[in-house]
């Protein structure tokens, strides 16, 4: 029987804590069951493949909307499975691997491995087997984890060569009767205001966290997730209800105040979140870094960092994969709104080797906005743009449309609230992730 520990502050905590392996392995279930948005559901070890750039229609968070998305759920806990990759011919892509605490552990495509064909055996920490001739071996923490596809495409007319890579992928499992295991089933009889601590307790008993992090998690007892079978909170009195959901709404207003106070630097009202998915300090398969530069190091930084970015960023890449920087103000230090009209003026343009891109978000859900013209995302790419006298590019960010041709050929509309514009930066150049590429502020005109 448990002795619950009620008191606010380890309730905020432990939700810091398994918020990002909670919310992960919901967006799982969910590509599994229901699919995300256009992205239809698949099974696991398969590929769902989005077949159109996201849409306010696809409700994920800050989701991108320069590539098309290739997404697998994948479980070894059938042993071995063979990954197969096309020839790109030289496109951007990249596979992202994510695992059940939302470490990045591996990468293949453009950057990390090139654009050729090749073949990759996906398999659970412990094995021991001998890979075919060829075949470079990746090996999950988790046995659950996600494979995050994103395939560049200049315009529609691009779309069928991207369907045909994406359709060239393969996922084989070398034992082809095994059943994956899946997620475990929280109890059903737990009530569904305190189901965030059950689906807590089960997942990271099924899917341990790194050994740095069993200490900590040990630490949560009193509240109930560290307890194996029967679960504790089927038989819970009403004010252990309340105080244990009081408790997730303690955690969410702390997520929120990562997210406004961020220990990320701010420049020019953009904080330069370059380092939120360092988290990862144990597990580095093919394409990742292991360099004091990508480590968050401190213990407390570390978690606050990991609930954050699985809020507003959910299976966002490293930055030395993509950069990501984010505002929510104005040279003033005020909000965005759409009650308002702005500029942003790149001079130079972001120095990168991929391509760059501004994605405009609703706030607070972080979700592409609707607008008459059909754009959520401008960028180096982006057909029509026009570029001033001196080659500068100048943004114009309003939710009503410009009345001025050029300012509505650079339009990137807003939603008629708060919003909170995104940078991505793909493959960016070495100055950008030191700080000698400074990317101005937005100026309300």
């Amino acid at each position: 029987m448990t002795t619950f520990t009620f008191d606010e502050d380890t309730l905020t905590q432990a939700y810091l804590y398994g918020f990002p392996l909670v919310f992960n392995l919901e967006q799982v279930s969910r590509l599994i069951t229901d699919g995300i948005g256009a992205m239809p559901s698949a099974p696991f070890n398969s590929f769902a493949h989005g077949r159109s750039l996201a849409g306010p229609q696809d409700t994920f968070v800050t989701i991108n909307n320069d590539t098309v998305y290739s997404m697998a759920a994948i479980d070894v806990s059938v042993g071995p499975i063979l990954l197969h990759v096309p020839d790109a011919d030289g496109r951007y892509y990249v596979l992202q691997f994510v695992d059940a605490w939302t470490d990045n552990f591996a990468y293949v495509g453009h950057r990390a491995t090139g654009t050729g064909a090749g073949d990759y055996l996906l398999v659970p920490s412990d094995w021991t087997g001998d890979a075919p001739h060829d075949t470079t071996v990746i090996r999950f923490p988790t046995t659950v984890a996600s494979i995050v596809g994103r395939w560049a495409v200049s315009s529609d007319d691009d779309l069928p060569a991207v369907h045909a890579l994406q359709d060239e992928m393969t996922l084989t499992p070398l034992d082809s009767d095994a059943i994956p295991k899946g997620l475990v089933e929280p109890d059903s009889a737990v009530p569904g205001e305190v189901l965030f601590w059950e689906k807590l307790r089960v997942w990271s008993h099924q899917f341990p966290p790194a050994p740095r992090d069993v200490e900590l998690q040990s630490s949560y007892a009193g509240i109930g997730v560290t307890e194996v079978g029967r679960s504790p909170y089927r038989d819970l009195s009403s004010q252990e209800i309340v105080a244990l959901a009081e408790g997730l709404q303690a955690g969410e207003h702390a997520i929120q105040q990562v997210l406004h106070a961020s220990s990320s630097p701010v420049v020019n009202g953009w904080t330069l979140t370059y380092h939120v998915f360092d988290y990862n300090l144990d597990y580095f398969e093919v394409g990742t870094i292991d360099d004091a530069q990508f480590t968050l190091a401190d213990p407390r930084t570390r978690i606050l960092e990991r609930a954050g970015a699985a809020k507003a960023g959910l299976w966002g890449n490293h930055a030395y994969e993509a950069a990501y920087i984010m505002t929510y103000v104005d040279e003033h230090g005020e909000q965005l709104s759409g009650s308002r009209h702005y500029t942003l003026k790149f001079d130079p343009l972001p120095p990168v080797g991929a391509f760059w891109s501004v994605t405009m978000y609703s706030v607070p859900d972080f979700f592409l906005v609707d607008n008459p013209i059909d754009r959520y995302s401008i960028g180096d790419r982006t057909p029509g743009i026009q570029f001033d006298d001196d080659g500068a590019l100048t943004i114009t960010i309003s939710h009503e449309r410009p009345a001025d041709e050029k300012a509505f050929a650079n339009w990137l509309p807003a939603p008629d609230g708060p919003f909170r514009p995104v940078l991505r930066m793909y493959e960016p150049d070495p100055e950008v992730l030191s700080g000698g590429y400074t990317v101005p502020a937005i100026i309300r005109s």
